[in-house]
């Protein structure tokens, strides 16, 4: 195959376009790399499914096997070009009757390509025609070559004259295999990129194929130098061996490939050194060629090496700053510890982050992810039991994972409620703080929930939550859950009832760190039945349709109200202190219910109601949920 077909089709993403039924399923995209992409726009329509006959798909399994097993033979090729050319009675002996078999293999190639599908750049799509393959093929100057570089030179004039030459141009003309090696150059850049395989000892094992090419290549070449000389006694390898010409191959090969590793590692023993002018004269320009080598070579490795700790790198780095800044501040030893924790279970977990390892991702790709990883979680929590499908999943595509190391604060008492959590696996701690002391109140587990107590009753969080051991969470945020919940009425009505329902069964020192749950709970559990009596008045009214004037002048019903403000019983100059809380109330339908409401919680009646900023409330409509009054 060309090389321009394996720049055009090899390293396509075809296999996310296209099916085809004559080739074979690619079970790994990661082969595949992505060097060509359509321009935006284009229409990629659904006539690649019928290629005509005998076209080759370039991705096909198959023909990727066949394209390795070539790779294979021209590492034979690239080693038996150079080698023939030093030692050329080796040309007719073996070695010819390999050369001849590989020769076929890439004769076969090249008729292969004739039936190998290319993409047209313009349209972005597979051309299966015969005719348009093959002028693509033969106009260009990989088919000449091709072609160059397979013929048996040797053996084609021997077919002719009926004898062998004995001369160097048949040796010279073998080294245009050479031109094979731009398949191993392909081989690598798809290895590199296939994850399957590591990238480090790939890009090794191909830094080791280039320092071993040069080393076979200058040695043979060296070799090469000393044979053709006037005077075989006034070269290195003459010195060394006498009548060198006559000795065994391998022998020769050996002191020329030690010749040339001696010389690359600039050891230098100098038992085998440069006599005449020419040798001297290619020890110069091999010395220099070594120098770019072996920066070429240190480069690669170092990169290979940096590379494998950039993490451990980044990770200190990050440390010594927290250090730096911990002992700047003077912050506590405690508070330091905790931030030590954190950030080292930070690069610990990096790879399991969801933000940083999704973050390239489509966003119907993270969303199906966090579906699986954490929908039977948020499904298992008490809040979400019986909402909607919709809703949960919309909760989950939302939520961002999170790890905290054990003994580090979570949640901070009285901090603002921005968002809450659910634990995923691990243990936090349920505490409260009284006159400086820390008090142990629950134990949450997996599956539980962390702050939604703040978040839904929009006020400071209540407690403090910290984890036991390595936890792993999902947060939600405050702001996002109310934008999903206000569509959704059934959901919410749901959401309120397990939540009130969790409330009911929390323990009694839990609920005296809110002081006004208990009065809430106590008003919930008398609601239903004012709601039955407020049933049984509507159907009274309606009834009454033929005397309009004994209706009540109230147009809305008590208890169909949802809005919620908190009541003082003071002065608002007053301020509120631990010891002036007020009370979370449902707003009544009139001033006058809302003034008996306040009786019946501060035991004394009030006339007046005003707001924080001392301005008075005249008409209930124009309260909004969470607003304080005080009634005085």
């Amino acid at each position: 195959m060309s090389r321009t077909a394996m720049a055009d089709i090899g390293s396509s993403p075809l296999p996310l376009l296209f099916r085809r039924r004559s080739s074979g399923e690619i079970r790994n995209l990661a082969t595949v790399s992505s060097s060509i992409l359509p321009a935006f726009g284009t229409v990629v329509d659904d006539g690649y499914s019928h290629l005509k006959k005998y076209v080759i798909v370039p991705y096909d399994q198959r023909y990727r096997w066949w394209q390795t097993f070539l790779v294979v033979l021209v590492l034979y090729s690239a080693w038996a070009s150079v080698f023939e050319l030093a030692f050329n009675k080796t040309a007719r002996g073996p070695l010819l009757i390999v050369d001849l078999v590989v020769d076929v293999f890439f004769a076969i190639d090249i008729v292969l390509t004739f039936f190998v599908a290319y993409l047209d750049k313009s349209t972005y799509l597979l051309v299966d025609d015969h005719k348009k393959i093959a002028l693509r093929y033969v106009i260009r100057v990989w088919f000449f070559m091709d072609i160059t570089s397979t013929l048996p030179y040797q053996f084609i004039f021997r077919i002719f004259t009926g004898a062998w030459h004995d001369g160097e141009v048949f040796s010279f003309l073998n080294l245009l295999r050479l031109w094979r090696l731009w398949r191993v150059s392909e081989f690598f850049k798809r290895l590199e990129k296939d994850t399957r395989f590591s990238y480090f000892w790939t890009r090794l094992l191909k830094l080791l194929g280039v320092i071993v090419f040069a080393v076979h290549s200058a040695g043979c070449f060296y070799y090469w130098l000393a044979r053709h000389h006037k005077t075989p006694a006034n070269t290195w390898i003459g010195t060394a061996i006498e009548d060198f010409k006559h000795r065994s191959v391998w022998l020769c090969y050996t002191y020329s490939i030690y010749w040339s590793i001696v010389t690359l590692t600039t050891v230098g023993y100098g038992d085998l050194h440069a006599v005449n002018t020419g040798e001297k004269i290619f020890n110069m320009i091999y010395m220099l060629f070594n120098i770019g080598l072996t920066a070429y070579t240190i480069g690669n490795m170092t990169n290979l090496v940096v590379h494998a700790a950039v993490r451990t790198f980044a990770m200190r780095d990050a440390l010594n700053e927290l250090l730096r800044y911990a002992s700047k501040n003077r912050l506590p030893e405690g508070l330091r510890e905790q931030m030590m924790a954190h950030m080292q279970l930070k690069f610990k977990t990096a790879e399991l982050q969801q933000e940083e390892v999704l973050q390239d991702l489509p966003k119907a790709i993270r969303s199906s992810i966090a579906q699986h990883l954490f929908r039977r979680t948020v499904e298992k929590s008490y809040l979400f039991n019986g909402v909607s499908e919709d809703l949960v999943s919309q909760l989950v595509s939302d939520m961002k994972a999170e790890y905290f190391p054990p003994k580090v604060e979570i949640i901070l008492q009285n901090e603002i409620p921005t968002d809450f959590y659910i634990l995923v696996s691990g243990a936090v701690d349920l505490l409260t703080y009284k006159n400086g002391t820390e008090q142990f109140l629950s134990k949450l587990g997996a599956a539980d929930m962390a702050g939604e107590i703040g978040v839904i009753f929009n006020i400071p969080q209540p407690f403090t939550v910290r984890t036991k051991r390595l936890s792993q969470v999902v947060r939600i945020s405050h702001h996002h859950f109310k934008q999903m919940i206000q569509p959704q009425s059934e959901d919410g009505k749901i959401i309120i009832a397990n939540f009130m329902k969790y409330l009911q069964g929390l323990k009694e020192d839990v609920l005296q760190e809110i002081p006004f749950l208990t009065e809430l709970l106590a008003d919930q559990t008398q609601k239903p039945t004012e709601q039955n009596e407020e049933q049984q008045n509507r159907e009274t009214l309606d009834s009454q349709d033929a005397n309009p004037e004994g209706r009540t002048g109230t147009s809305s019903l008590p208890g169909e109200s949802t809005i919620r403000v908190i009541i003082h019983g003071h002065h608002p100059s007053q301020g509120t202190s631990s010891d002036r809380l007020g009370k979370l109330v449902y707003l009544p339908d009139s001033l006058q219910d809302l003034f008996n409401l306040a009786e019946k919680k501060f035991g004394k009646r009030g006339s007046t109601i005003l707001m924080a900023d001392g301005s008075k409330v005249e008409e209930l409509n124009v309260l909004r949920e969470n607003d304080h009054l005080f009634v005085v």
